[in-house]
């Protein structure tokens, strides 16, 4: 018999919202449900809510509309070019303004909000959906709730994958909320490296959960045209295509492949696709309608993170969907394991070990075991 938990999840991510933390945040408040668990979910105001409300008996508790933003001077030529590019990278990094506005919105809602739960879960990123916890826990929220659980599916001090890390400042904001938090989730073992050794007692792995069930596979094309794909964002000098598509197109015309790309920095991608019609690059589509395409093709292509605190959530998509992933390091393109995949030979294909460890039931189990 199911104990019954009220479950409290505070997000930025959420429903509809195409992102790995939204589909975390929106993901555990569907299996909670289907669990028997009663859920509340705050997170800012979004629309197009009315399908997941209807199949779902989540309570949303609205964060109200975010209003702070950085101001674009786009319009006044060069010199705003400038200072949009300098001032939308300083803002966040420095301050991390303009999320840091949800540290009041979540302080607001708590001024009215006196129920009680037996597990609060806060998504990041953006961590100040932590700092707002942290700021009223004792004040309003510690003796409301049974645990609080900070889940955190990026590093963020000691992050690997960004080109600066945060100022040294944030040190102590890092350590001040998780001082609070009775316990801090991580998506893998690895990932304890990224964050500081004080609160190693206090981390849990608990990665990303997925119902494997919901994802239709189809039959691979086979059709003389080898297919691949990759879904997701780039990052210059970290996940970078460029070093493999520059190789791909230098590959003979006789060698009939597509290499597909779906993503919302297809900068990355367009110069090549004037010179080479066999690379095509795509609009994001949502998850599910995703992987049913990349099903159908031959393997799929991860490009690597730096260091091996992160891991891609889309490296268990691709596991779900069964297909080899080719492997790509920025800056260190192996070739030869390129053409092999190209002929058909996986031996090289990078393995997810524990794939039952990401079923969204097992991973529910894994926070109500916190308890």
């Amino acid at each position: 018999m199911v104990v019954k938990k009220k479950i409290l999840i505070v997000t930025h991510g959420f429903h509809p919202e195409q992102s790995p933390r939204a589909f975390r945040a929106t993901e555990l408040a569907k299996e909670f449900c289907r669990q028997g668990h009663e859920v509340t979910v705050m997170a800012p105001e979004r629309s197009n809510m009315g399908d997941l409300l209807n199949e779902f008996p989540i309570t949303f508790v609205s964060l109200g509309q975010l209003k702070w933003k950085i101001f674009n001077f786009k319009s006044q030529g060069g010199l705003g070019k400038i200072y949009n590019k300098v001032v939308n990278r300083t803002m966040p990094l420095l301050f991390e303004y303009p999320m840091i506005e949800l540290i009041p919105k979540i302080k607001k809602i708590f001024d009215s909000n006196h129920n009680s739960y037996d597990i609060l879960i806060s998504v990041a990123v953006p961590y100040p959906i932590h700092w707002g916890i942290a700021a009223i826990w004792k004040s309003k929220l510690k003796s409301k709730i049974g645990i609080w659980v900070a889940d955190c599916g990026d590093p963020y001090c000691l992050q690997e994958n960004d080109t600066f890390r945060p100022p040294f400042y944030f040190q102590w904001i890092e350590k001040w909320f998780m001082r609070k938090a009775d316990y801090i989730t991580v998506p893998t073992q690895n990932s304890f490296k990224a964050y500081f050794p004080e609160f190693y007692s206090k981390l849990k792995v608990i990665p990303q959960g997925f119902r494997f069930q919901d994802i239709e596979k189809k039959e691979t094309i086979n059709d003389g045209i080898v297919r691949f794909g990759y879904g997701g964002v780039f990052m210059p000098g970290i996940r970078d295509p460029r070093e493999f598509i520059e190789f791909l197109i230098s590959l003979p015309q006789k060698i009939l492949f597509e290499f597909h790309v779906f993503t919302n920095s297809p900068q990355f991608v367009k110069p090549y696709i004037l010179s080479d019609t066999r690379i095509i690059v795509h609009n994001p589509v949502n998850r599910k309608a995703l992987l049913e395409t990349l099903s159908s093709f031959n393997f799929v292509v991860n490009f690597a993170n730096q260091g091996s605190a992160q891991t891609p959530s889309k490296l268990i998509d691709y596991a779900i969907i069964d297909k080899p992933i080719l492997n790509i390091v920025t800056g260190s393109l192996n070739r030869q394991s390129v053409e092999e995949f190209l002929n058909g030979d996986y031996v090289q294909s990078l393995k997810i070990e524990n794939i039952d460890n990401y079923r969204i039931e097992n991973v529910i189990q894994s926070f109500i075991n916190l308890t």
